[in-house]
């Protein structure tokens, strides 16, 4: 109960927040543009325009949901350190462990609403111009739910850094590298890595695990097309299995827990 009376202030903070209504307006912008150009695709190719379109914003998901659950969260304690506010909050008969959730739950609402506004008007663009017969609904909604788990993981993260940070210009460069090392370098490491292996070892037995073990790759696995995810799998003989279903809802339900109980144990040890 305590932490819904954290997430409801949080809420009404979130309104005023710079952040929070970037994130809409570029989920929303970029939804819209993606959808646009994946419609004239599919209807060149005869291809569903729901899973064109569904396939370009995981591509962009990928990149832009890490970063706003990162923007939401790396002052959420440190910047009310900062402030003089925290000390106060501490004040109240509430344990952290509730604070720290009733934070959680407020932005992770908040991301929810980015991305249910960008997909709702993917799906009304798309059936503006193609009708809703057809259309890969299953797939819509499992781009959803695995779009909050992987912000869920970088919103703790952000919970993280801001704890043991305590300052926040160095908790807003911290996040900065940890985007780039999760969603870009991350990927490329492993790029040069399946290059210099030439089919050996890494590639079949090591390189399937520490796939799914990023939360942004595993997010991406699971709601790419079922044929490119087939070749994925045939290109890694038997260790394909690792990258199976199981093992990308294991990373992205693993994540979440994880960083949050770490960023609960940082905050625990914040004398105010």
């Amino acid at each position: 109960m305590h932490s819904l009376t954290i997430a409801r202030l949080e809420l009404l903070l979130a309104r005023r927040n710079m952040w929070v209504a970037t994130a809409v307006l570029l989920m929303a912008l970029f939804n819209i543009v993606l959808t646009l150009a994946g419609g004239a695709a599919a209807g060149n190719l005869g291809v569903d325009p729901l899973t064109v379109a569904i396939s370009s914003i995981t591509t962009l998901s990928v990149y832009l949901i890490p970063l706003i659950g990162l923007l939401l969260s790396f002052d959420a304690i440190s910047g009310e350190a900062e402030r003089g506010t925290l000390a106060l909050s501490l004040t109240y008969p509430l344990s952290r462990g509730e604070i720290l959730m009733g934070k959680f739950l407020a932005h992770l609402l908040v991301l929810a609403f980015a991305v249910a506004a960008g997909l709702a008007l993917t799906v009304g663009l798309t059936i503006w111009k193609h009708g809703a017969e057809g259309l890969a609904w299953g797939a819509l909604g499992r781009l959803f739910l695995t779009s909050l788990a992987l912000g869920a993981a970088f919103i703790a993260v952000g919970y993280l850094i801001s704890a043991l940070a305590r300052q926040t210009g160095v908790a807003s460069g911290i996040v900065v590298v940890i985007w780039l090392g999760a969603v870009v370098l991350y990927d490329l490491a492993l790029l040069g890595a399946l290059v210099a292996d030439k089919g050996g070892f890494f590639t079949h037995e090591i390189f399937p695990w520490l796939l799914v073990a990023n939360p942004a790759d595993a997010f991406r696995i699971m709601n790419m097309p079922p044929e490119t995810v087939s070749v994925l799998a045939s290109g890694l003989g038997a260790a394909g299995a690792a990258a199976s279903k199981a093992m990308q809802l294991v990373s992205l339900a693993l994540w979440p827990a994880l960083t949050l109980a770490l960023a609960w144990a940082a905050f625990r040890r914040i004398e105010p």
